[in-house]
């Protein structure tokens, strides 16, 4: 994944939300420890929070809060399209 397509969904989902404040915790992905993203990321003073490497335990409680309004976000879509409107 390049970093270019990170930004702008992050790009697209503050401009979607209009959030007051955002920690946007990722992996050690080298889309998500670029420059570029750290660059924007300070921009939109979004705070960045990365795992440890090699803990997979590390992402489970995130992993934990965000699956059921992940499902159920997404179980309210018919296709793809009427997803990504």
């Amino acid at each position: 994944m390049r970093a270019d397509l990170v930004i702008q969904a992050l790009d697209m989902a503050i401009a979607r939300r209009r959030p007051t404040s955002v920690v946007h915790h990722s992996d050690q992905g080298s889309q998500y420890t670029s420059v570029a993203f750290t660059r924007r990321c300070k921009a939109l003073g979004v705070r960045v929070s990365t795992g440890s490497v090699g803990d997979c335990y590390d992402n489970a409680m995130a992993e934990s809060f965000f699956a059921p309004r992940r499902s159920r976000r997404v179980a309210g879509f018919c296709s793809r399209e009427m997803a990504s409107r």
